[in-house]
């Protein structure tokens, strides 16, 4: 079995304890010698400076490729845009361009009065100057907001028109729902690459409410499967091997690329990648 390309997602952190959590993640997954990383940016804007904190600090300590998530919520066109020169002055080289989620309590996007109607525009912005690889998100179950599962395969390919290079999906738990979603967009005549979106199981409880808040299915054998590991305590022990193999599945499917929702643990991506064969390939000190 042929050995994937990896990535891996973390997110900007807002106290003390938090942080030396990322950083430990960071200097535990560097060594596997990333594609690239990338950085969140949180609900309404409301990590832009501690994303672009991380962003740069990732990128000047630990010499890796990162890419920063960059939304459309409560900015204006400048702003967004005086974000973007800051990241190319700093050397970042990768965004990954996003409509975003609207602040709590808004209910639904709504677009700043003088800012970016939607990700296809900040897309479109990017691409006009040049400096960056775009990546975007992808939807292989129908996004909350579209009104069917083709209306997000047609945005996509919008997207990509648009100029973006590459488009990481959104977490799922079966193989089967990437290679569907990949098939139609093979259909829709997108050839762009298109990363599977990996969430190794950390806790049930939390990724599944997460999974629910985002328009993921839940596969009914799953909470039998993790309310018996509960029972016996071989949660991780589930996580890895039902991650592992999903990931097995995807590479024996002509997959090259996964990225790694980390939530800024590393444990487990970390057994999954080895379990596959990503080795490191440099030594900690290195990387520090």
């Amino acid at each position: 079995m042929p050995t994937p390309r990896v990535s891996f997602e973390f997110f900007p952190p807002k106290s003390l304890e938090a942080s030396f959590r990322l950083w430990d993640t960071v200097r535990m997954l560097a060594p596997l010698g990333p594609q690239f990383v990338s950085v969140t940016y949180g609900a309404g804007g409301t990590t832009r400076q501690l994303t672009h904190e991380a962003v740069t600090t990732i990128g000047r300590q630990y010499g890796l490729n990162v890419a920063a998530h960059l939304t459309c919520v409560d900015a204006t066109r400048a702003e967004t845009m005086q974000i973007v020169e800051d990241y190319a002055d700093a050397g970042v080289q990768q965004i990954v361009a996003l409509r975003g989620d609207p602040p709590k309590g808004q209910g639904g996007f709504v677009p700043h009065a003088d800012g970016f109607g939607s990700s296809i525009e900040l897309i479109e912005a990017l691409a006009i100057t040049g400096k960056f690889t775009i990546r975007v998100g992808a939807y292989p179950e129908r996004h909350p907001d579209a009104p069917d599962h083709r209306a997000d395969v047609m945005w996509l390919k919008r997207k990509f028109q648009a100029g973006a290079h590459s488009a990481i999906t959104q977490f799922f738990f079966e193989p089967e729902t990437f290679l569907r979603f990949r098939d139609a967009c093979t259909a829709a005549g997108i050839t762009a690459p298109i990363i599977p979106g990996i969430i190794p199981i950390e806790n049930w409880t939390g990724i599944r409410k997460f999974a629910l808040a985002t328009g993921a299915s839940v596969p009914t054998w799953l909470d039998e499967a993790f309310e018996k590991a509960a029972r016996d305590g071989r949660e991780d022990l589930l996580a890895t091997a039902l991650c592992t193999e999903m990931c097995d599945r995807l590479i024996r499917e002509g997959v090259e690329d996964l990225h790694f929702y980390t939530l800024n643990r590393a444990h487990l991506t970390r057994d999954v990648c080895h379990a596959l064969g990503v080795q490191p390939q440099v030594t900690l000190e290195n990387v520090a």
